[in-house]
């Protein structure tokens, strides 16, 4: 099981006796479909919608658990607004479009279940009455409005060759006189760079690389098996292969793995990080890990890159040699839809591709 997952998993168990009976209920409904991370997300939006209705005197309960049935059955038109509203506008933060747009879908999803799956003892809907079947939810990620926010914030072409030997040589050149950034270079230059370029060359997401462990890696032929999002049989991990560039750079971290971290035989994990002061290294964190692209993104003159932008920017490589399927599959997306993006991002490279032969 993946360590992302596994802590999903008891947080989510933990937060969901939090809440009404029925919501216990609907999670439990979509448990073998959806991962502990997505459940966990639901919940989180159900603890923001409850705790709104108590604010705003839509219900009496005295805390998220006491909330009723009829509570969200007469519920009018403008609470619905007014808590769009309130997610739109609240003083401690307010959410992007796309964050509004995920946690009204996750209340549609309760309230369907409630009125079209769900059934009480006398096989009658458990919500009689649907008010969020009215709300009509703007579809946010279009592939080609995707492919154009992401135009001039990827790795094009020789970049993603060049990223990587920065982190190797470049980013020791412009922190040589700062001595505690130069010490954490020289520590931590192969282990970065070999991430950078298992990411450029395989496409994988940081969570994928973060619970790789050492005996999910076939350098030989170049095949790495991992648990794939929104797979939720964790007896099967998936073969994903990545381009030779790559070989050489984990081959050169394996060597240093051990002896470098102060790595214990008992951890598994394949990327280590030996916090200050540690006596042995310990699996890095997906924190860890988007941080340090930024840290080296930011040196290379590409402040907008990411971690995941460097999945991007290989998709897009990998792309313009293959087919959608093929990249459908490297990816691990659940359906074309998603790698749609790609063939948007693409269009763009060729015909700036073909600008540039005719002017040379």
């Amino acid at each position: 099981m993946s360590i992302q997952k596994n802590s999903d998993r008891k947080h989510l168990d933990e937060k969901v006796l939090l809440m009404p009976w029925f919501v216990q209920q609907f999670i439990d409904f979509k448990r073998p479909d959806l991962s502990p991370s997505t459940l966990l997300e639901y919940i989180r939006d159900y603890e923001s919608f409850f705790g709104w209705l108590r604010a705003e005197g839509l219900t009496q309960a005295a805390s998220l658990a006491e909330i009723t049935l009829l509570d969200l059955e007469t519920l009018h038109m403008d609470s619905i607004v007014g808590y769009r509203l309130y997610l739109t506008t609240r003083a401690e933060g307010t959410n992007t479009r796309v964050t509004v747009s995920r946690k009204l879908s996750a209340l549609r999803s309760l309230f369907h279940y409630l009125s079209q799956i769900a059934e009480d003892e006398n096989f009658y809907p458990l919500l009689k009455r649907n008010i969020m079947a009215k709300v009509e939810i703007n579809r946010i990620h279009k592939p080609k409005d995707t492919a154009a926010k992401l135009k001039g914030k990827i790795l094009e072409d020789e970049e993603l060759l060049e990223f990587v030997g920065y982190i190797y040589d470049g980013y020791g050149r412009d922190v040589e006189a700062n001595k505690q950034a130069y010490y954490s270079f020289q520590l931590n230059r192969e282990r970065d760079a070999c991430i950078a370029s298992l990411i450029l060359n395989s496409g994988l997401r940081v969570s994928e690389v973060v619970n790789l462990n050492v005996d999910d890696l076939d350098v030989n032929n170049k095949l790495l098996y991992v648990y794939r999002k929104g797979n939720n049989d964790e007896t099967f991990k998936t073969p994903v292969y990545f381009r030779e560039q790559a070989k050489d750079d984990l081959s050169l971290y394996l060597s240093l793995r051990q002896s470098r971290y102060k790595t214990p035989k008992k951890e598994k994990a394949l990327f280590i990080a030996l916090p200050n002061g540690s006596h042995e290294g310990k699996r890095m964190t997906k924190r860890a890990i988007q941080e340090m692209i930024i840290k080296y993104a930011k040196r290379f003159g590409k402040p907008y890159l990411t971690v995941h932008k460097l999945r991007h920017s290989f998709a897009t490589d990998y792309y313009l040699q293959n087919d959608i399927y093929k990249t459908k599959e490297q990816l691990g997306h659940a359906s074309t839809e998603t790698t749609e993006v790609y063939a948007h991002l693409t269009d763009k490279t060729m015909s700036e591709a073909i600008e540039r032969r005719l002017e040379s």
